[in-house]
This record gives C-alpha cells, sequence and structure tokens, in this order.
C-alpha cells in the first residue's frame, strides 16, 4: 500500500508522535425515541491499532460506527478525531451541528466500508473509484486516476476497471468498496460486517485484502462477526452487549480466557454454531 495511504506508525501505532488517540468515544448514547441503543461508549483507539468490535446481533455495534461517521447523531456524549469533535461544537452548553461543508472535510478523514456494496451502477468501476476524490476533494483528475489504478491493483481487480458493478462478484463488489473508500486517503477505516452479505467462498479474498491494510498500519475498527479473523488481525477485541461495552483485550485474552460470563457464553455460542456448519 503506498505511504500516503497509511494511517500513523506501522510498527506499532500505540506508540506514535502524539500520546493523544486518534480516535476518542466518550460517555456515548444514542437514543431512538425511547429506544436506547448506545449507553454509554467509551473507547480510545489510537493511530495504526486495529480494533474488532464482536457481539450478538443487536447490541449496537453498528450504530456505534455509523456514529462515529456522524451517519447517525448521537444523543449525548461525543467522538472526536485527531482532537477535533466531529459533527458538532458546544456553544453557552448547547450542541450546534457544524454546516454541511465541515463535516464533509471531516468525514473525509473516515472510510466506511458497508455490509452492502453501494456502488453506482451506472458508473464503470474506475469511475466508482475516482468520484469521491474529484468531486468531494476537488483533486486533479488525473493524479486521481493514477491512485484509482494504483488501488485496483491492490486489491487485485485491476483487469475491471472498464466493468460495470453488476458485471462483478459481491466480493469483487466489496473489494471495490474498499478501494473506493481509500481513494480518500482516510486516517481511519471501518468496516460493518464487511463480508456478511457474500457467499461462504467469497468471504476470503475480501478478508485477505482487509488483513493486508492491517499489515500496512491502516487503523481500523471492524465490526465483524468471523472470530478467526478479528483474532488474527486485531491489537484489542471489543465485546458489546445490550449497548454497552462488556469487555475489552488483547484478542488471546478475550478468545481464549475471558473474565465476564457474557463474553463466555457468547463464544461458546459462537464456537458451537460454526462447528455445526
Amino acid at each position: 500500500m503506498p505511504a500516503e495511504l497509511v494511517s500513523g506508525p506501522v510498527a506499532d501505532g500505540r506508540s506514535g508522535n502524539s500520546p493523544l488517540p486518534l480516535v476518542k468515544i466518550a460517555d456515548l448514547h444514542k437514543c431512538y425515541g425511547p429506544l436506547e441503543v448506545l449507553k454509554g461508549i467509551d473507547i480510545e483507539v489510537h493511530a495504526g491499532e486495529k480494533i474488532s468490535i464482536i457481539g450478538p446481533s443487536g447490541s449496537g455495534k453498528t450504530t456505534l460506527l455509523r456514529c462515529i461517521n456522524y451517519i447517525e447523531t448521537p444523543t449525548s456524549g461525543h467522538i472526536s478525531i485527531d482532537g477535533e469533535v466531529i459533527g458538532e461544537k458546544t456553544i453557552n452548553g448547547r450542541r450546534i451541528a457544524l454546516p454541511d461543508r465541515v463535516l464533509a472535510h471531516q468525514r473525509s478523514k473516515i472510510g466506511m466500508v458497508f455490509q452492502r456494496f453501494n456502488l453506482f451502477p451506472h458508473l464503470t468501476i474506475l469511475q466508482n473509484i475516482q468520484i469521491g476524490p474529484v468531486k468531494v476533494g476537488r483533486r486533479p483528475a488525473a493524479e486521481v486516476r493514477e491512485l484509482a489504478l494504483e488501488l485496483l491493483d491492490k486489491v487485485g481487480l485491476a483487469e475491471k476497471r472498464d466493468a460495470y458493478p453488476e458485471m462483478l462478484s459481491g466480493g469483487q463488489q466489496q473489494r471495490v468498496a474498499i478501494a473506493r473508500a481509500l481513494a480518500m486517503q482516510p486516517r481511519l477505516m471501518l468496516f460493518d460486517e464487511a463480508t456478511s452479505a457474500l457467499d461462504p467462498e467469497l468471504v476470503g479474498d475480501v478478508l485477505n485484502v482487509m488483513a493486508q491494510l492491517a499489515r500496512d498500519g491502516m487503523t481500523m475498527i471492524i465490526v465483524t462477526h468471523e472470530m478467526q479473523f478479528a483474532e488474527e488481525v486485531s491489537d484489542r477485541v471489543v465485546f458489546m452487549d445490550g449497548g454497552r461495552v462488556v469487555e475489552q483485550g488483547p484478542p488471546q485474552h478475550i478468545f481464549h480466557s475471558p473474565d465476564q460470563a457474557r463474553t463466555q457464553s457468547f463464544l461458546r455460542a459462537v464456537l458451537r454454531k460454526q462447528v455445526l456448519q
């Protein structure tokens, strides 16, 4: 991966030049009417760290990612990237939404890959990757084209540059979605169960691309049900349930000797299901 796409120090993201975390989530709450989905989340992520978030459906994992990218507006608490609060500022004790142009600039630091690929069907694969940096980033088209071709090569799809999304498999489309997010040269990548919509035989290609990003030093927050992958690539694993962080720690500890009974029961159920499959 080109150096300009790598976020933070490669060798150890937690020992970078700045002691401040790249991402700071402080007392984050999210409610939909009377339903409280996030109930006070506190997480810090340093540059270069790979954090996997696991937990049962409905535990708030996707909502957390959507709040980090400010697709969802937090009810209370805040999220900061590089020390800058995302999406809002406080004036005289009141939370004020930032103008769209400021929010767009903040979001440009964050790449997000969804369960569904969300590619533009009327654009070629190359055009899908180019459109963000050109239209939003205002970067020269020739420069962006060169970067897009390089990224397509990195995800193993250089020969598909003139194809349209409908001509690609689900796994290929998801790799394009990753390349598209990287084209904005983000500081942080968010993955929301990026393989859950894929046929099992296509999962490996996407996980390989994500693993290479991890090796290259990209800061990553990954919501996943791929437990083996989470154990292999993560610096830290966060287990969520009921809108709270139940337990977090190194993958070896979380997967093999978790402290909390709820973590233990979840992993037993997941491993039993995998054995049956």
